[in-house]
């Protein structure tokens, strides 16, 4: 992969929250199942203590933050800006935003459908290649709609694997001006799709779980990628604590725009999930 990963001494927030289906862990206790919350994807639970599976269908809703920071590079027309954010330089450029997965399972079949609208701005990003300007004010919107379907090829009491595949559709769009303006600003933007498979380990116990997962693919992309490490904790009978790490990573580049997003973003993730069925 050819990536492009100049630091610069100002946050660039040509960047997206992007989300993508977090794992977390399902556990059972004797008499009262745990369902796994839609960041993991889990299937169906484990059989009950008389043997018999569980042929209910489940549904559940997870509203997440991801505090991510990020460094690469973004451009329009051959015109590039490098970035390099922390968490805290992204949320303070942070306008507006909607994240959230919907999974609806049954026996060892999951149905997970992960969405994420992000807005961002940065009136000092640094002109990689631009003779004359001093900054660049950048405006970045992001949708990310990520369906997948997985089935659980191991279903035990305290160890679970998934594999999983699906899509992740992304839009981008960017604008630039320049400071001082020494020519009209530029902005455009772009839609691809991406084809991803991958995997999930959950390790139980009767209350907490460790989940770790991935998946990696391409398309639109050349790669797109992430890794998540995930622990989870029970607090009631239908709400499920969640708190860890992931990276993602996406390098994609339209020759005949100019448009370039090669961004590499990792961060601590904190969501809960609800259960109505």
């Amino acid at each position: 992969m050819s990536t492009h990963r100049n630091a610069c001494f100002t946050p660039l927030a040509g960047i997206a929250l992007s989300l993508l289906l977090m794992p977390c862990a399902v556990a059972q206790e004797r008499t009262v199942e745990l369902n796994a919350p839609p960041l993991a994807g889990a299937a169906a639970a484990s059989p009950d203590a008389n043997g018999s599976a569980d042929d209910q269908w489940h549904i559940g809703f997870l509203p997440y933050l991801w505090f991510a920071g990020a460094h690469g590079t973004t451009g329009i027309r051959g015109i590039n800006a490098s970035m390099h954010a922390s968490a805290g330089d992204l949320l303070s450029h942070f306008d507006i935003g909607l994240m959230g997965v919907v999974e609806v399972r049954k026996n060892r079949v999951v149905l997970p459908v992960d969405m994420m609208w992000a807005r961002l701005s940065d009136s000092k990003s640094l002109p990689e290649n631009v003779v004359g300007v001093n900054s660049i004010d950048t405006r970045v919107g992001q949708f990310v709609l990520s369906p997948k379907g997985g089935y659980r090829i191991i279903d035990g009491e305290k160890l679970k694997v998934d594999a999983l595949a699906g899509l992740r559709y992304w839009h981008l769009g960017e604008k630039l001006n320049f400071n001082p303006t020494i020519f009209n600003g530029v902005s455009t933007s772009q839609n691809w799709v991406d084809a991803l498979g991958g995997g999930r380990m959950q390790l139980l116990s009767s209350k907490a779980s460790l989940t770790i997962a991935g998946d990696a693919g391409g398309g639109g992309a050349s790669p797109d990628y992430q890794v998540v490490g995930l622990l989870g904790f029970k607090v009631k009978k239908n709400i499920i604590l969640q708190a860890g790490w992931r990276y993602l990573d996406v390098h994609y580049r339209n020759s005949g725009s100019g448009f370039l997003y090669d961004v590499a973003q990792s961060g601590a993730l904190l969501g809960a999930t609800i259960y109505f069925k």
